[in-house]
């Protein structure tokens, strides 16, 4: 069975919790798109991890974690990452990365950083990892698979194609140092290295894992708003975000995916620029930062201040539908304990008419939210196992979500930890 946990939302859903969870159960866990732009953070008897390549299943000594063919495989990133785990006592894990999978470049991120410098303030807000410029080239069908490692002769000839697209736009556009064709060799040679170990035929691999009923289970990062063919476009990430793609970036068949666990936070959080209609600002947000999370409201890759914002049932509910949703994990409720009452959006109010479908960006940038206040429970929940001893006001908090959103909510996370967990039956 294929199970994948993907966001609602602009990231920073929980994803990683949710994860870790389901993983105790699962055989394989694959990161089917995506860079070390973003990260899920782990909390659990290891102790608290945030993670940007590696699965959040690498914590079970049973499961294998796949890199699969639509990561954006940073290799040095992914190896600082084992080591980062192991050096806290996590035994190693078995990973296996798609010889397809193809390599962010060291020029990658300086092309990123340049590109961001060069437009000032008109900027997106990237994380300056490179995952553009190498979705970019990977598109263009000039990236380097993991497979081509192994290719010298390829290696060398294209390592000139590359010097003579690039340093175009480094001498002339950015006016930086030029790339050396040795260099890149030499960098290229390292990785082989490296990653020559762990290379695979992933997609035959979870062919045969199929084959013998294992469960699979794929790990997505970032949300549905993020998405750069239904999110706030150009305000998104350069890979699909949806689970539709997991099939595609993992390697099996479509018709495999048969549970979709769709991540949404109790309140709207985000990393970065873009549409943000419920956001909040000032000393309200700021207590909400603090309070949020484990630790406060903090990019787990970047460690830049989330913005924070009441639940969005509109964003939300499309969000969930472009997933395929089957089931929603409700995360950080325990963080609005603190709360007497609690604002929800439920429609946008765009030129004087309100709707409760989610638009295309430019309707978007005129969106004011539309609240329903609902009553808080002003109590600590944390530690509740079961559904029906969380507060009235609580369940009346999920019931409402979930009415609004027209999805079920079957788990609802109550704090950091991986048993910090409610089971609900629908």
């Amino acid at each position: 069975m294929v199970k994948a946990v993907v966001g609602a939302n602009w990231g920073d859903e929980g994803k990683g919790k949710i994860t870790d969870m389901l993983a105790e159960h699962a055989d394989l866990v694959v990161r089917f798109q995506g860079g070390a732009n973003a990260g899920h953070t782990i909390k659990n008897h290891y102790g608290k991890f945030s993670l940007h390549t590696l699965p959040s299943g690498v914590f079970y000594n049973h499961t294998t974690s796949v890199i699969g063919n639509g990561v954006a495989l940073d290799i040095p990133k992914l190896f600082g990452e084992i080591k980062s785990i192991t050096d806290q006592g996590v035994p190693k894990p078995k990973i296996l990365v798609s010889d397809r999978a193809q390599i962010v470049m060291s020029y990658h991120v300086l092309l990123d950083q340049y590109e961001e410098e060069r437009l000032g303030g008109k900027s997106f807000g990237s994380t300056k990892s490179g995952i553009a410029p190498f979705y970019s080239d990977k598109y263009a069908k000039i990236g380097f698979q993991v497979s081509e490692l192994f290719d010298e002769a390829l290696l060398q000839e294209k390592v000139q194609r590359i010097l003579d697209l690039k340093n175009i736009l480094f001498e002339h556009l950015y006016h930086k140092p030029l790339l050396k064709a040795q260099e890149l060799l030499d960098e290229l040679h390292r990785y082989r290295e490296m990653v020559a170990p762990y290379a695979a035929d992933t997609a035959a691999y979870l062919q045969q894992a199929l084959k013998e009923d294992k469960t699979i289970l794929l790990e997505g990062q970032l949300g549905t708003l993020r998405d750069p063919e239904h999110g706030i476009y150009p305000m998104v990430t350069s890979s699909p975000t949806l689970a539709g793609y997991g099939a595609v970036g993992a390697g099996i068949p479509p018709y495999e995916i048969k549970q979709v666990i769709t991540v949404c936070k109790a309140y709207s959080s985000a990393v970065g620029a873009g549409e943000f209609v419920s956001e909040i600002f000032g000393d309200e947000a700021e207590e909400l930062r603090r309070r949020g999370g484990d630790g406060g409201e903090y990019g787990a890759t970047t460690g830049r201040p989330r913005r924070v914002g009441w639940f969005d049932c509109v964003a939300s509910r499309y969000g969930c539908r472009l997933q395929g949703t089957t089931d929603v994990a409700f995360t950080v409720l325990d963080v609005l304990g603190y709360l007497d009452q609690i604002p929800v959006c439920v429609g946008y109010e765009i030129d004087g008419t309100v709707t409760t479908e989610f638009p295309t960006t430019a309707s978007l940038k005129k969106a004011k939210p539309v609240y329903e206040v609902l009553p808080g429970w002003n109590c600590d929940i944390t530690g509740i196992r079961k559904y029906e001893e969380l507060p009235q006001n609580c369940r009346r908090y999920i019931e409402f979500v979930q009415e609004r959103i027209g999805y079920p909510i079957t788990m609802v996370s109550n704090g950091p930890k991986r048993e910090d967990i409610i089971y609900r039956n629908n």
